[in-house]
């Protein structure tokens, strides 16, 4: 039970603000070039996505959306459209312009330092004209690539998601991953608190976004981070995953 009690003590300190608690130089400010603001293309099919949102957009009314937003793990057979994913893309990661220097972009979500740590990849589960198979968002272009496909992806977006079966009833599943010196480049120590928040904000214009185009969604935190990391590709040191958040038609 002490070691419960000292991890708990642990996660406390680790929830308050760590800006000022060392005294270090960030590879920032040590004239260290800054990291790739985007993950190359692994050289997959495309999928281009529209920014026509006009016709996908159900409900439209911001204090609605804010009102009857809730949880949803019960999903429709109803396959989603590959316009519903371009809206949901688009408003958690999208790319509005960058910066003249390249030292930023500026996102439908904000991020501490205009970091923007998080890459997004897409279990495409039960999406209208796309084979079920894993595919990584390209941000600055707005598309899609064909990541890997996958046999069985079902069961292994289950068993990654520490089996919760009904995750794998969703359409598809959004699968949030870190590539965390984006952050350290510029806040060292301080800048892993500061990741998990931004999550939170891509989830939250997620869930809303979602029920705008008659969708529900859930995110899950419980998940097997080996399983999950495996499921991509991804080292699990420096790129893992961070969230997944499960959508389909309600």
């Amino acid at each position: 039970m002490k070691d419960v009690f000292r991890s708990i003590e642990e996660n406390r300190n680790f929830m308050k603000s760590p800006f000022g608690k060392f005294n270090y130089m960030s590879d920032q400010q040590k004239g260290a070039n800054q990291p790739p603001l985007f993950k190359a293309p692994g050289g997959g099919e495309i999928i281009r996505l529209t920014r026509d949102f006009e016709g996908v957009v159900v409900q439209n009314c911001f204090s609605a959306l804010v009102n009857e937003r809730i949880s949803i793990r019960s999903f429709s057979n109803e396959p989603m459209t590959l316009e519903q994913i371009s809206f949901l893309l688009w408003s958690t990661q999208g790319v509005k312009s960058v910066s003249q220097d390249g030292y930023r972009t500026m996102r439908t979500v904000p991020s501490a330092g205009a970091r923007h740590p998080f890459e997004v990849y897409i279990a495409a589960i039960n999406i209208r004209g796309l084979s079920a198979s894993l595919y990584h968002y390209l941000p600055n272009a707005h598309e899609m690539e064909l990541w890997q496909r996958e046999e069985r992806l079902k069961d292994k977006v289950t068993a990654a998601l520490s089996g919760q079966r009904w995750a794998s009833e969703a359409g598809a599943v959004f699968i949030y991953s870190v590539i965390p010196y984006r952050g350290e480049w510029r806040y060292g120590t301080a800048s892993h608190k500061v990741m998990l928040i931004d999550a939170g904000h891509a989830a939250q214009n997620l869930y809303l976004s979602a029920h705008a185009v008659g969708c529900g969604a859930c995110a899950v935190g419980h998940y097997d981070q080996n399983a999950l990391d495996s499921l991509l590709g991804l080292d699990g040191r420096d790129e893992f995953c961070i969230y997944a958040v499960p959508v389909g038609v309600v």
